[in-house]
């Protein structure tokens, strides 16, 4: 059992230095596309979508939260269905966009 727990363990480990790479190698990307007022919505959509997977990672969600509001400035129906798609993977309880939860009357 305690080889199972530190397989677990390394994977999970792994994972977060994998995030943390990806967030290296997407915070220039995000800053250009912010700095050069890039409104190809096809090209952010396409950076958004491999984004998503590592949203997990409170760095990678600050970035993914800067692109979406710049992708909303111009279309804010793609930046809706992104928002939406990072709520259905990894925020249920609409915690970090905000609560999308409507309370029972």
């Amino acid at each position: 059992m305690n080889e199972l727990i530190e397989k677990i363990k390394a994977l999970a480990e792994s994972q977060e230095q994998l995030a943390q790479l990806a967030v290296l190698q997407y915070q220039p990307i995000v800053a250009n596309y912010i700095a050069e007022h890039c409104t190809d919505s096809n090209k952010i959509a396409y950076t958004l979508d491999f984004m998503l997977d590592f949203c997990f990672d409170e760095q990678m969600l600050t970035l993914y939260r800067k692109l979406c509001r710049h992708l909303y400035s111009f279309d804010p129906n793609a930046a809706v269905d992104y928002i939406a798609a990072y709520r259905e993977r990894w925020d249920e309880e609409g915690k970090q966009f905000g609560n999308n939860k409507k309370e029972e009357i």
